[in-house]
């Protein structure tokens, strides 16, 4: 009796089960769904969460950004200090061109190459006011 049935199911006549082949049902697969239609990239409208009062300017449209720093600017280990009149707190920071440029209290402004414009993006808080000019600005600040 098993002999006919492992013969039937190795030709390929009968099922695992010992029911023949016939009696499965056919498999019915779903229709594949039709992708919806992507809209034209004409037509992506982003909406943008901020009012354009809270939008910052681009960097093509400002001059340059500048922020208070109170407190002894270290840059790499090294208290840094005005080279003309040697104060080493009360900065004002200054960034243009990709550059950044300190202000002390009188006046002298230096160029410092060990900072970058990242530097001045992780350090710089949210910006309270534009200006049509450096000393708007400053006088904003008490500079």
């Amino acid at each position: 009796m098993f002999g006919r049935r492992k013969a039937k199911q190795e030709r390929g006549e009968m099922g695992p089960a010992g029911v023949p082949w016939l009696a499965y049902p056919e498999p019915q697969w779903p229709e594949p769904a039709q992708p919806a239609p992507k809209p034209a990239p004409s037509a992506l409208v982003v909406d943008d969460f901020l009012p354009p009062d809270f939008r910052m300017d681009t960097d093509d449209e400002l001059a340059g950004r500048f922020m208070p720093w109170r407190r002894p600017l270290v840059v790499d280990g090294e208290v840094r200090a005005c080279p003309q009149c040697e104060a080493y707190r009360d900065w004002v920071i200054l960034c243009t061109r990709g550059r950044i440029w300190l202000r002390c209290r009188d006046g002298h402004e230096t160029l410092e190459p060990r900072l970058d414009v990242a530097w001045y993006n992780r350090n710089s808080g949210p910006s309270n006011g534009k200006f049509g000019t450096l000393e708007e600005g400053l006088r904003s600040l008490d500079h």
